[in-house]
């Protein structure tokens, strides 16, 4: 760790020593270049000084080359170089306490989280959604929050989405129109992220983020790497879930004002994706987080190739920026170089524009937060070496990690509790049982009936055959004398009426 006296971290050696202030690291940060500039160097640099002052830090490695800080680094010309040319006093290399995540599971424990936990509005990003079929979507949850059932995994919300389309009528007049087409386009998106792979985490149990808070025995921040070489492969699930994990760090943790040091420190590489399509909607969301999470003591570090990125409204947001080499072959590089020159505040002793196309790999023009929160002007400088190993990991030693790993026997194994698929199918079970009893019973109350009908028919028949012919004479004129008796009757009433 490179610290000095005052507490201050040893970022970078120009004209003069750069330093990143601990209470200025909550202001946020950008690590940009083209790739093979330096930027990674850059991010081990500045995680492992927050390890060693005891921050946890979670990063995101979409190149498999962070796994190497479990190792100590080894002795090469160009760090000795800079260990030479910096003036470093006793560097040592060393490893740093990691702890390994994999979505797939494969090279980390397996990270999952449920249907609810995410929420409709990122929900809707990752399955392309309309408004009008996010407007659908909310309501999908609006109910199951109702009804008390659990939106766990992919096959929940289908048979949600399912029973509101069944149920659309009942639902219409308390949340709007629930359209077969919204409903089909919905069931059409997620049988597309399942065929992805994208099932694969959602479910239980869940990432606890509170697991990233953790620390070895001599008090180093636990840093939590996210192998993300696979998931990177589907650039809107890899972003989607980047943010998911930063919103619900901003839902977790309490607010704490201005720290002496970041609570934790979280570093998203190949940050573009997390604009990229993203809706003006959620664009709002996502600034309103990067500027409020900083009172929670989380700093937040973008990693991106050039600053024009990252929309105005988030970097302004970043205090401390590390801009490594761009090139400028083509009109929208060459645009993208005078942005990033312009971000800075400007160094009278050189062309900040022409320097950032001149710039080595592993140099880098430095702005910074001093004590005062005030941006410094900007510096070119050789970025310090780190001092874990930047070579590749073999896979035993990632499996030996995982397999000492406590959190191992809490995430490990997949659970599929009662939820909302158990509980719609159980309830569309008992509806079908109920329907087909009623349908038993109507049938039995028919036959019973039909039976009686035929019963009294033929007790009739019988009735009439045992009749005598006298007798049906005697019914005969008795019937005869009683409609005359009727019609003398009646006659008589209304003689008397109209008298």
């Amino acid at each position: 760790m490179y610290l000095e006296d005052m507490g201050k971290i040893w970022l970078a050696t120009g004209s003069e020593r750069v330093y990143l202030h601990p209470s200025m690291c909550n202001r946020h940060g950008l690590i940009a270049g083209a790739t093979g500039t330096g930027k990674t160097v850059t991010l081990k640099v500045i995680a492992e000084s927050f390890s060693e002052m005891g921050i946890p830090v979670f990063m995101a490695d979409v190149k498999g080359d962070l796994a190497g800080m479990c190792q100590p680094g080894c002795e090469n010309k160009h760090i000795r170089r800079s260990i030479d040319t910096m003036g470093i006093e006793d560097f040592n290399y060393t490893e740093y306490p990691v702890r390994f995540f994999d979505v797939y599971g494969r090279l980390g424990l397996p990270v999952r989280t449920t249907i609810s936990e995410m929420g409709p509005d990122l929900l809707s990003r990752l399955l392309g959604l309309t408004d009008v079929q996010n407007g659908v979507l909310r309501i999908v949850f609006r109910v199951a929050d109702e009804k008390q059932l659990l939106l766990l995994d992919l096959k929940d919300l289908r048979a949600m989405v399912q029973h509101v389309g069944d149920n659309a009528g009942e639902y219409k007049l308390k949340y709007g129109n629930v359209s077969p087409q919204s409903i089909g386009a919905i069931q059409r998106a997620l049988l597309t992220l399942e065929d992805e792979g994208g099932d694969i985490f959602f479910g239980e149990p869940a990432l606890e983020l509170a697991d990233w808070f953790d620390w070895d025995d001599d008090g180093r921040g636990m840093m939590s790497i996210l192998e993300c070489q696979e998931l990177f492969q589907h650039p809107l699930l890899y972003s989607t879930f980047m943010l998911w994990m930063l919103s619900e760090l901003y839902e977790l943790l309490p607010e704490a004002g201005d720290l002496d040091k970041p609570k934790i420190a979280f570093f998203f590489d190949e940050a573009h994706l997390l604009f990229t399509d993203a809706p003006k909607a959620l664009l709002q969301k996502i600034e309103q987080v990067v500027r409020l999470i900083r009172s929670k003591g989380v700093s937040v570090w973008f990693i991106s190739q050039s600053p024009s990125d990252i929309p105005e409204t988030v970097l302004a947001q970043l205090g401390s920026r590390v801009q490594h080499a761009l090139r400028a072959y083509t009109p929208n590089e060459q645009k993208a170089v005078r942005y990033a020159a312009r971000s800075f505040r400007e160094n009278p002793d050189f062309n900040t524009e022409r320097v950032l196309q001149e710039l080595a790999v592993g140099e880098a023009l430095v702005s910074v937060l001093d004590e005062n929160g005030v941006p410094t002007v900007v510096q070119r400088a050789n970025i310090l070496p780190p001092k874990s190993s930047m070579s590749a990991v073999e896979p035993r030693v990632i499996e030996q990690a995982i397999n000492a790993d406590p959190l191992r026997e809490k995430y490990a194994e997949t659970i599929d509790r009662q939820s909302a698929y158990e509980e719609l199918t159980e309830q569309q079970a008992q509806e079908q049982l109920a329907a087909q009893q009623r349908a038993e019973a109507e049938q039995k109350a028919a036959e019973k009936a039909e039976a009686q009908k035929r019963k009294a028919q033929a007790a009739r028949k019988s009735s009439r055959r045992g009749q005598s012919t006298a007798q049906r004479m005697f019914n005969s004129t008795t019937s005869s004398i009683g409609r005359e008796v009727g019609r003398q009757i009646v006659r008589g009433i209304f003689g008397t009426f109209l008298k």
